[in-house]
């Protein structure tokens, strides 16, 4: 028994959900209504995410705008432009292949859209009176739109008036809400081990294939940001083959993140491949630690993809305009994406409020996302850390690309 809870406590994440994942389907074979009957822990699972991802928005959002300056260094301008250039167009990318190849996400136990907008002016009313709701009413109906809008109005105003011990105290919050989630997400493997018994034992093979369809859509989408989109803003900044340098940051920084599924973890591989590419440490020491916190553009890609099944599963029609919307808050909101394994997820919520899908819709993806998350959080999370690399020295004054033979 102290093996086990050994093993439970720090042993590896991944390991933990392939194990839940396996263990669910095996019940699911062996008897449909023990299986059905644990689903509990898979609905306790869900039921906690969509506790506590409104706060964590909440807190994020005013932790972040009212303890880091407003204003942003000269030098590193065009490194954050290519930053937010760089997370729209995976947006954009994630919206057409995600309408080329449309898919339906078997959902356990999936409620109707309480109201579905038909056009794009019905959507911005819609996403204007919910950023005037009340910030307690926001929070406890899973208002993710009103929770960001009064996090920002609140960051603002401790950013001009707090001391330096209330920013302290503030951060000290922070920690403390990540701290929460992530032992949720420890949870996850039991969460997964009752989700996935339960879906297998009512719905069978089908929904192993439409999460297998779902994970091919993510992980292709990420590859086509890295190999052809990427690429492209690489260029019209250096004027230069961009290739070998995104060769270059996969091998060096990509494969590393893939495994630790941390871009901040990554951090320090970054600093190093920066200060071994000639990089100015003056624009990589502000660059790299800025684009592990908000240059996610496989979490952009993520968001998308899944906001987009989700509306496909549930027969919403996403008009173009709404679509482009949907990109513009998926860049945004990919900035404030948590520092834990699976933090993307948790702002799926945010997205498919945009077309009134219930939260306990939008949970039950999430959940979903955890079981093929360890493949696609760890593609993403590669394609995070790269890019940051790829980015700040394709913007740099320094050679792009030194001999690495030598």
């Amino acid at each position: 028994m102290e093996k086990i809870v050994k093993f439970f406590k720090d042993g590896n994440l991944v390991l933990q959900i392939i194990i839940g994942l396996v263990s669910g389907v095996v019940l699911a074979l062996i008897s449909k209504e023990v299986a059905i009957s644990v689903g509990v822990l898979g609905d306790l699972f869900v039921g906690a995410l969509k506790a506590i991802a409104p706060i964590l928005i909440f807190i994020l959002v005013i932790v972040a705008i009212a303890t880091k300056p407003l204003d942003v260094r000269t030098d590193i301008r065009p490194i954050m432009f290519m930053y937010l250039i760089g997370m729209f167009l995976a947006a954009i990318s994630a919206v057409f292949i995600s309408f080329m190849f449309p898919i339906d996400i078997v959902l356990p136990d999936p409620y109707n859209a309480s109201y579905v907008p038909a056009k794009i002016g019905d959507v911005l009313s819609d996403v204007l009176f919910k950023m005037v709701d009340n910030p307690v009413h926001a929070l406890a109906s899973a208002n993710f739109i009103g929770a960001i809008t009064w996090g920002v109005g609140i960051g603002i105003a401790l950013h001009v008036s707090s001391s330096n011990a209330t920013k302290e105290i503030l951060k000290d919050v922070n920690d403390s809400a990540l701290k929460l989630v992530r032992f949720i997400i420890k949870l996850a493997p039991f969460g997964i081990f009752g989700l996935m018994a339960k879906t297998f034992a009512v719905t069978g093979i089908d929904a192993l294939l439409s999460y297998g369809k779902l994970l091919l859509v993510l992980v292709g989408t990420m590859l086509f940001v890295c190999f052809v989109v990427n690429p492209i803003i690489m260029f019209a900044k250096s004027r230069k083959n961009p290739y070998p340098l995104i060769f270059i940051c996969l091998k060096e920084s990509g494969i590393t993140a893939f495994f630790t599924r941390s871009s901040a973890a990554n951090t320090p591989v970054n600093l190093a491949l920066c200060e071994k590419m000639g990089v100015s440490k003056d624009t990589y020491s502000i660059s790299i630690p800025l684009g592990a916190a908000i240059n996610m553009s496989g979490a952009a890609v993520t968001i998308t993809v899944f906001t987009l099944a989700t509306a496909h599963t549930l027969g919403i029609d996403v008009s173009f305009g709404s679509a482009i919307l949907l990109c513009i808050i998926s860049a945004l909101g990919a900035c404030g994406t948590s520092g834990v394994a699976g933090g993307s997820l948790l702002l799926i919520p945010l997205a498919c409020s945009l077309f009134n899908i219930d939260s306990h819709d939008a949970m039950q993806v999430v959940a979903i996302g955890f079981i093929i998350g360890v493949i696609q959080d760890s593609v993403e999370t590669a394609l995070n850390s790269a890019t940051d690399v790829m980015f700040t020295a394709a913007a740099s004054k320094t050679p792009l690309i030194l001999n690495f033979e030598k």
